[in-house]
């Protein structure tokens, strides 16, 4: 399956982004689709696995967060902050090589609270992990 270029964030500095963050960057996470409603993320298994060769559960979760995270802060607005609350993760399937795409989309987006769903799935559609993360969203202190 060949997968789109990465988006350009160009247009999040207006919310307050400077990029994709140092984590994320360093663990290779490319943004493909970004919007409150569905933001889509991959991530390679190369350097992100755990000593026996497999995908890091934590690292899905850094997928995780960096989608529901970003989501919530589109849904939020510029004038606005999202920071995450609560995140849970069942993993279900284990990768030892090629990328994970992570989909995101949001159960519930309200004034204060947005919650999003992160499904992570390996290159030949098999789902690796299921995510749900909870943002509070905060006006900026000016």
């Amino acid at each position: 399956m060949t997968q789109p270029e990465p988006l350009p964030l160009d247009a999040m500095k207006a919310y307050g982004f400077e990029g994709v963050g140092e984590l994320a960057e360093r663990m290779g996470i490319e943004f493909l689709e970004l919007s409150a409603e569905r933001a889509v993320a991959r991530m390679p298994v190369a350097g992100n696995t755990q000593p026996v060769g497999l995908l890091h559960g934590g690292a899905s979760v850094v997928l995780a967060e960096s989608l529901g995270s970003t989501a919530a802060a589109l849904h939020a607005g510029p004038e606005r902050l999202a920071m995450g609350i609560e995140i849970n993760a069942s993993h279900s399937g284990a990768v030892t090589e090629g990328w994970v795409t992570g989909v995101c989309t949001p159960i519930h987006l309200g004034r204060t609270l947005a919650t999003h769903q992160i499904e992570i799935s390996d290159e030949r559609g098999r789902r690796v992990s299921t995510v749900r993360i909870t943002n509070i969203l905060t006006d900026r202190k000016k």
